[in-house]
């Protein structure tokens, strides 16, 4: 993972902020790609989910609500995150400057987008991830099992499933459960060690 953010440093800013969301908050590609400026409350440091671009029939691109009710959702990002989201959108004001009355987008102001403002193809990110990785050196790992990243750091580090799932957006506890039980397991055990320290200093009383 530290490789990963290392070897982004030198990639364009857009790519960083589109990794990083994927990795820090599980936002699915498509998500991603929906996302509008508006959709970013800076001082509360949340980004809300409330639409996806994904390929629709022929291959085109689609604009479409959220996987399921509990995908739209508001997810806190992490500030550094936040910051670099930040220097994202100052580079896209001066873009939008330099492009005039090439810039077309006028009904939608995406975070992700080309250089006249329109919405990038759904597989754009996949492309890009894979060269990235060949030039790189990485292991492949498809770009939304990247999202799977997301949610192990969070075990790790010791978050309730039940938050875990929501920021993931899925619609039930369950599916978070049945997705990463195996991932859960040494949290779990974690926690019975933490229960077990209470009660065996308890019994030596």
């Amino acid at each position: 993972m530290e490789h990963i953010f290392k070897e982004m440093k030198s990639e364009p800013l857009r790519w960083q902020v589109f990794i990083s969301l994927a990795l820090a908050c599980g936002f699915r590609r498509g998500e991603n790609l929906g996302l509008e400026l508006d959709h970013i409350f800076w001082k509360e440091n949340q980004i809300k989910i409330d639409q996806s671009i994904v390929r629709g029939e022929g291959g085109k691109p689609v604009i479409k609500d959220p996987k399921s009710f509990a995908s739209e959702r508001i997810v806190t990002v992490p500030e550094s995150i936040m910051l670099l989201t930040k220097q994202l959108y100052m580079e896209l004001a001066k873009e939008r400057d330099l492009a005039k009355d090439r810039w077309v987008e006028e009904k939608h102001n995406w975070l992700f987008c080309n250089v006249d403002g329109t919405h990038y193809y759904p597989t754009t990110p996949t492309t890009w991830w894979r060269r990235f990785t060949t030039r790189k050196k990485i292991r492949y790992i498809r770009l939304h099992d990247r999202r799977h990243t997301s949610a192990t750091l969070l075990i790790n580090q010791g978050v309730h499933a039940k938050i875990i799932s929501e920021r993931l957006g899925h619609a039930d506890i369950r599916i978070t459960m049945d997705t990463y039980g195996k991932v859960l397991q040494p949290a779990d055990k974690a926690a019975a060690d933490k229960i077990d320290h209470i009660f065996a200093s308890r019994n030596t009383q």
